[in-house]
């Protein structure tokens, strides 16, 4: 699998960076919704450690795109694009946050809680299997558990979602569990949050109010550490605003008013 895929037409000044992690390919409606009018970038995040995906990612940027970027990262992508953005500000215009998880420890703890709350007897029954599985050092390929798993918080995460086609390449277990091994020891220790520090463009965070990454643990410290920092919160909206119907059109809408007119 190539490690970035293009939409529309060069220059290439806006890249959306997938969730996961290792799962890549879930903004690819976002990419192409928003191709018509410009040059979008969708890098896919191979590595195992955040140190190489900022590495991969800033190859892409630097050699596929046209920096200074608008740079949109959904989900951990908020989180990866929050870091980038710190270590190379020369090379983001703009950050978007949309659905990031919270940056304190202490608005993580109900995350999983909230989750399994909204799923029936069955689903929840289902997804504590799935977890221990996971969990189980004896078991060998996890990959299918992790996508099982996947789609359950994906239904315990939206409001009131449109049909749709999962757009995942792939479910990569072992990435996923490197990375957010060392993500949430970045939250944790207080240092995930002391990257905004270092950054100077605008950032703007897009939240769902029915995310169950609570909407405060993005916009109050975030608030407290970025220069330039704006927070928008959707109604009727979850963890992924592009395939709710009470929010889709008003999240696209945000969306290219964020990013600005037309590039190509």
């Amino acid at each position: 699998m190539n490690n970035f895929r293009e939409y529309g037409k060069a220059p290439f000044k806006t890249a959306v960076i997938h969730g996961g992690p290792g799962v890549p390919g879930e903004m690819a409606s976002v990419a192409r919704e928003l191709s018509s009018t410009r040059g979008i970038l969708e890098p896919l995040q191979t590595a195992k450690t955040i140190e190489r995906q900022i590495e991969e990612l800033k190859d892409i940027v630097t050699k596929q795109g046209n920096p200074p970027i608008t740079l949109i990262g959904w989900s951990w992508g908020a989180w990866l694009s929050f870091i980038f953005t710190s270590q190379n500000p020369a090379a983001v215009k703009k950050l978007i946050l949309i659905a990031s998880g919270p940056f304190e420890e202490k608005d993580a703890q109900n995350i999983m809680k909230t989750r399994l709350k909204r799923l029936s007897e069955e689903e929840y029954a289902k997804a504590l299997l799935l977890i221990n599985a996971l969990e189980d050092p004896a078991m060998a390929n996890k990959d299918d558990t992790l996508m099982r798993l996947g789609k359950l918080v994906s239904k315990a995460d939206s409001y009131d979602p449109i049909p749709h086609k999962s757009q995942i390449l792939e479910c990569r277990h072992d990435i996923y569990q490197s990375i957010w091994g060392q993500a949430t020891k970045l939250r944790s220790m207080g240092l995930l949050l002391e990257y905004g520090k270092k950054i100077q463009c605008p950032v703007v965070a897009i939240h769902g109010n029915f995310d169950p990454h609570p909407a405060e643990g993005v916009r109050r410290p975030l608030a407290r550490i970025l220069k330039d920092f704006r927070f928008i919160l959707l109604e009727k909206c979850g963890h992924t605003p592009w395939i709710e119907r009470m929010a889709k059109d008003i999240f696209f809408e945000t969306l290219r008013k964020e990013i600005g007119g037309q590039t190509q």
